[in-house]
């Protein structure tokens, strides 16, 4: 099976959008995709049909609780996961990390060590920098390989201790797109006993995830950057999310997942959430009486990969060969598997800042500044102006990536021109 990207662009009602006659490329996906008109459809019908809140005995209250039974169970499928008691749904990754870290505070003590990273989005450092406050915990650092592009994971035995009751660590960067091994660094966790909470957000869109197979304890994505609404998903082990006091109104009990569930949620946003994970399992082409949703999602995300690497590879290649900029991570083509399409890079003759502006102009979309990843970006000595980043999904096409060439290689011609 391979991916028909004239199919995949007719589904996205968004990518057929000119301005004065220009269309759009859409390279801002890291910080959040276009959804297909599966998703939108699913959300409507959802405010149509299901307009209401859980537990009631009329059809509109039924068929909310049947939609969010369901939701769950297949973000438990697409994540891995043993059961949909273990999916918590919420309004973003970064607020389900706020949220959970105040529970997990709980366990933590004046001497005890938080082990954070380098390379992460600040969702899963400052909630974290906040809780050692706190509560007396000490913080200490995965560095970041600035020449690799990668943590320092030689320096586990020296940084993780006896000490260490969490290590937070993302999955893959929003900055450099390193595909970072959290199974070793879960492993070397657990070895001193200590929790494992992955920041997933950005793998979540390119690679399937198992969390039953990496081990660790807790994790988070955001259906946004994969195809659907704005939303957030937590996933975590069903016997550590049922011990953790919720923070929570009394009247929503302690039963799992709704005691981290706080309030009402987005019924609609949760509804294309399932349909955005219906999209990615619909990529692999399989029929889906006769094969499992979890069965089509590894299909679906290995065409995507595969045609995902090749329009990166290209990317690289092109801005590589460009004079006068410096691509920010992996770029040797035999190392492809171990980064998403999330590029980034910097120009000698123009500002970040700048040149995504002038891009914009243009209808490219892009995006400047460090982008949340406030970390990486001071390793790099590059806080203030941080770099631009493209982001590539499974709906753009080289074309868009040589129109892009080409525009930012006038911009930077701009200065001798004139």
């Amino acid at each position: 099976m391979t991916l028909n990207i004239e199919n995949i662009r007719r589904q996205f009602p968004a990518l057929s959008i000119t301005d004065n006659g220009v269309p759009r490329i859409y390279f801002d996906n890291p910080a959040g995709t276009q959804v297909p008109q599966s998703v939108i459809d699913s959300m409507t019908n959802c405010l149509i049909s299901a307009n209401a809140n859980l537990g009631g005995y009329f059809k509109t209250s039924v068929a909310a609780d049947r939609l969010m039974d369901e939701a769950h169970a297949a973000a438990a499928t697409f994540l891995g996961a043993k059961s949909a008691r273990e999916i918590i749904f919420g309004q973003n990754s970064t607020s389900l990390t706020l949220h959970i870290s105040r529970s997990i505070a709980r366990t933590l003590s004046a001497g005890d060590e938080i082990v954070l990273s380098r390379m992460d989005h600040d969702c899963n450092v400052a909630p974290w920098l906040m809780i050692a406050k706190d509560t007396g915990a000490t913080v200490r650092w995965l560095e970041l390989d600035t020449d690799d592009f990668t943590l320092q994971t030689d320096s586990l035995e020296t940084v993780i201790s006896e000490k260490t009751k969490l290590v937070a660590v993302g999955y893959s960067s929003n900055v450099l797109g390193t595909i970072n091994d959290v199974k070793a660094i879960t492993q070397h966790a657990h070895s001193v006993g200590a929790l494992v909470f992955i920041d997933a957000v950005q793998l979540a869109p390119h690679r399937l995830i198992d969390v039953q197979d990496l081990g660790c304890d807790f994790l988070i994505c955001s259906p946004y950057k994969f195809y659907g609404p704005h939303q957030g998903i937590l996933w975590g082990k069903e016997e550590l999310l049922r011990d953790l006091i919720a923070y929570r109104v009394r009247p929503a009990g302690e039963a799992l997942p709704s005691k981290f569930e706080t309030g009402t949620l987005s019924h609609e946003s949760i509804a294309g959430t399932h349909a955005a994970i219906d999209h990615i399992a619909n990529l692999s082409g399989l029929d889906s009486v006769s094969s499992s949703l979890r069965d089509r999602l590894i299909a679906g995300f290995a065409v995507m990969e595969e045609y995902e690497n090749a329009m990166t590879l290209h990317l690289i290649n092109e801005l590589q060969e460009t004079e006068g900029v410096t691509v920010l991570g992996i770029t040797n083509p035999n190392r492809i598997a171990e980064r998403v399409p999330t590029v980034s890079f910097v120009a000698n003759s123009m500002t970040p800042q700048d040149i995504a502006k002038q891009l914009a102009d243009k209808n490219i979309f892009v995006w400047s500044g460090h982008n949340y990843g406030i970390e990486p970006y001071r390793a790099l000595s590059r806080e203030d102006e941080g770099g631009v980043r493209v982001g590539l999904a499974h709906y753009n096409t080289v074309a868009e990536i040589d129109d892009f060439i080409k525009a930012l290689r006038d911009l930077l011609d701009q200065p001798n021109k004139n």
